[in-house]
C-alpha cells in the first residue's frame, strides 16, 4: 500500500497552482521502419492514429491480458519515447528485447541519461512561455523543442490524467527546464505531490492498485484512455476485448472516503463481515483521509465499508476539486 500524508493547502495547489516535480523513470527510445507496427503489437493504445507529436497512455499485458507494466507514449518525427515506472525497467527491458526484431525496431535504454518533470495544477500552463518553454501543447500532444541548446519534449497530459504537462530531456536540458520553472514561481514538488495528484486524479500505480494479475479494465483504463478496441490485435487483446464485448470485470477501481483520520489496521476492505478488496492507496491531511481500491463491482459509490478497519465510503472517481480545496 502507498500511503502519504499532506495538507490542504497542497492539496489546493495540486489541483488550481502551479508545481514541478523532478523524477527519474526508465526512459527507453524506439526507432527504425518498423518501430510503429511493432509498438502496435504491444501497446493496449493506439499509436497510430493520433500521429507524431502525441502523447498516449497504455499498458504491455501478457497473452492472457495482465498489466505487466504501465507507460507512456510520446510519438514524433522519428520514433517513440516511452516513459516507465523505475520498478518496471528491467521488465521493460526484457519484454522490448524479446518482442522487438533489431531490424525492424531499435532500442535505446536511456534511462538515468533523460529525467521527467511532471508540470501539475490547473495554473501551470500560465508558466510555461515564460519560462521559455512554449505554450503548453492542447491535451494529449507533445512538441519537440529546444532549451537553451539543450533538446527536450514538452507534453501535455490527456484530459482525465493526474498531470498538466510533462517534460522529457537530458540532464542539462532538464536542470535549465527547472531553474526557469523555479523563476516564474512554480513550485518545486516530490514524490508526495505526485501521488496525491494520481490519488486525487483516480489513477492506478504499479504495485499498489496494478498487481500481476490485473486486467486494465478493473483499474478504470476505459475511463482514463488507456485502450483502443479499435486498433487491432496486441499481446493480451483478445482478453480485453471479450470482457469489453460480452461482459464485465468482476473488480473496478473505486475511491475510498474516511470518516476519520483514525490509524488504520490492515489494508482490507470489508462490508457486513465479507472481503470485497483490498487498499491501495491512501493519502491523507491532519483532518481527511481519501484512499484507492480496487473492489468487488457490486460494491457501488455510496456503499459503506470499513476499510482498513475504519468507516469508510466508496467514492466515484476522480475525487472532485471542491471537496479538498483549503
Amino acid at each position: 500500500m502507498i500511503h502519504v500524508t499532506t495538507d490542504d493547502t497542497t492539496m489546493d495547489r495540486l489541483y488550481h497552482g502551479a508545481t514541478v516535480v523532478h523524477t527519474a523513470p526508465a526512459i527507453f527510445r524506439v526507432g527504425g521502419p518498423g518501430a510503429l507496427t511493432c509498438l502496435q503489437g504491444l501497446l493496449t493504445n493506439d499509436l497510430d492514429k493520433p500521429g507524431p507529436g502525441s502523447l498516449v497512455y497504455g499498458a504491455l499485458l501478457t497473452p492472457k491480458g495482465m498489466i505487466v507494466l504501465d507507460l507512456w507514449t510520446i510519438r514524433d518525427a522519428e520514433g517513440f519515447t516511452l516513459i516507465v515506472p523505475i520498478t518496471a525497467r528491467q521488465a521493460a527491458t526484457d519484454l522490448l528485447r524479446k518482442s522487438l526484431p533489431p531490424r525492424l525496431a531499435r532500442v535505446a535504454d536511456l534511462t538515468g541519461e533523460a529525467t521527467a518533470l511532471w508540470l501539475l495544477g490547473g495554473a501551470v500552463a500560465l508558466h510555461t512561455s515564460a519560462a521559455g518553454l512554449g505554450s503548453l501543447p492542447e491535451g494529449g500532444r507533445s512538441e519537440a523543442l529546444e532549451l537553451a541548446g539543450h533538446p527536450i519534449a514538452l507534453a501535455s497530459g490527456s484530459p482525465a490524467a493526474w498531470f498538466r504537462g510533462l517534460v522529457i530531456g537530458g540532464t542539462e536540458g532538464i536542470a535549465t527546464a527547472r531553474r526557469n520553472l523555479s523563476a516564474q514561481g512554480v513550485v518545486a514538488g516530490d514524490e508526495v505531490d505526485t501521488q496525491t495528484a494520481r490519488i486525487l486524479a483516480g489513477w492506478p500505480a504499479l504495485g499498489s492498485e496494478i498487481g500481476e494479475k490485473t486486467l486494465p479494465q478493473e483499474v478504470r483504463y476505459d475511463e482514463i484512455g488507456g485502450v483502443s478496441y479499435t486498433k487491432g490485435c496486441y499481446t493480451g487483446q483478445e482478453t480485453v476485448a471479450r470482457i469489453h464485448f460480452r461482459g464485465h470485470p468482476n473488480r473496478e477501481l473505486r475511491g475510498l472516503d474516511w470518516d476519520s483520520t483514525e490509524p488504520l489496521a490492515g489494508t482490507a476492505v470489508t462490508t457486513e463481515d465479507r472481503a470485497v478488496g483490498e487498499i491501495g492507496s491512501v493519502v491523507e491531511t491532519p483532518h481527511r483521509r481519501i484512499g484507492l481500491a480496487v473492489l468487488r463491482r457490486e460494491v457501488e459509490p455510496g456503499t459503506p465499508v470499513t476499510a482498513g478497519g475504519r468507516p469508510a465510503v466508496v467514492a466515484l472517481l476522480p475525487f472532485p476539486a471542491e471537496r479538498h480545496s483549503a
